[in-house]
């Protein structure tokens, strides 16, 4: 199926921000709805963003409103994930995965059963 490769992750303080990237390999990446998901240490995988195949609707974890902002350009086969004010608890592995057969409203009750390397965020206090 789809190869996805996350990328753009790294150390910033508390406050700061940090854009996310997720390639896309697969040939049906543009009909298919993308999502955000983070891991911490010890901690359930959690959604945080999701992104309708066209790009024409989003949705948000609450934790992220008004801070995350999820985007896609089918063109590069690339979606994003623009991480601002960030904060302590922000810290984990972020992944991004898709389904074409999820609508993205959908995605925050979801389970993958793959998922790629992912990209490590710390936000340090």
């Amino acid at each position: 199926q789809v190869q996805l490769v996350e990328s753009g992750g790294g150390l910033v303080q508390a406050g700061g921000s940090l854009r996310l990237s997720c390639a896309a390999s697969g040939r049906t990446f543009s009909s298919s709805a993308m999502g955000w998901f983070r891991q911490a240490p010890g901690k359930e995988r959690e959604f945080v963003a999701a992104i309708s195949w066209n790009g024409g609707s989003t949705g948000y974890a609450d934790s992220v409103k008004g801070r995350f902002t999820i985007s896609r350009d089918n063109a590069k086969n690339t979606v994003y994930l623009q991480m601002n004010s960030l904060k302590p608890e922000d810290t984990a592995v972020y992944y991004c995965n898709g389904d074409r057969r999820v609508r993205y409203s959908d995605y925050a009750n979801s389970n993958f059963g793959s998922w790629g390397q992912g990209t490590q965020v710390t936000v340090s206090s």
